[in-house]
């Protein structure tokens, strides 16, 4: 287990500091710029933990002997156990982070919302009722909750390809 959390920490440290430069560069306060952030945190989380993800099954492949097998069940275990300290980690960063350093981003969010179905011409009295399941869905502990399943359901499906790269044979050494 030991071997893991370092790569899980890099993950999950990595995405608060993509967070936490997209607050501080007035993405995470101002509704016409939330998507942009969506989609830089999206890109950046992503290849940051495909990255240390890949990392952390090549560091626990090296641990075994080249004489035995790494085998695709292994490869795939390594990877999910990655995956969800990294994901409970950065799930309690998420709770923080909008309990205590942005407590107004689920109103941001809400903003944006109303933004983009003004545009689509939905009804004020409709936006109104989509705004306040969205009120719901955005306090932090159920933000907490929902990045943890989702984000396990999305790092689980990354793992099983990327195990199927990581996989090794055992090599069979000659005897002298």
């Amino acid at each position: 287990m030991k071997s893991y959390l370092p790569y899980s920490s890099f993950i999950a440290i990595g995405n608060a500091v993509i967070t936490l430069v997209l607050y501080l560069a007035g993405f995470h306060t101002d509704p016409s710029k939330l998507q942009t952030a969506n989609y830089i945190a999206g890109a950046a989380g992503l290849a940051l933990g495909i990255g240390f993800l890949v990392v952390g099954i090549r560091a626990k492949r090296a641990l075994v002997p080249t004489t035995e097998d790494f085998s695709y069940g292994m490869a795939l275990v390594s990877g999910v156990l990655i995956s969800l300290f990294a994901v409970l980690f950065g799930a309690a960063f998420q709770f923080i982070y909008q309990s205590f350093v942005n407590p107004g981003f689920a109103d941001v969010v809400i903003q944006a919302q109303a933004i983009q179905l003004e545009a689509k011409g939905i009804p004020s009295d409709q936006i109104e009722k989509i705004a306040q399941i969205t009120r719901m869905m955005t306090k932090p502990a159920v933000q907490a909750v929902m990045g943890i399943f989702g984000g396990m359901i999305f790092s689980v499906i990354i793992c099983l390809i990327a195990a199927a790269f990581l996989k090794r044979k055992a090599v069979e050494t000659p005897l002298t």
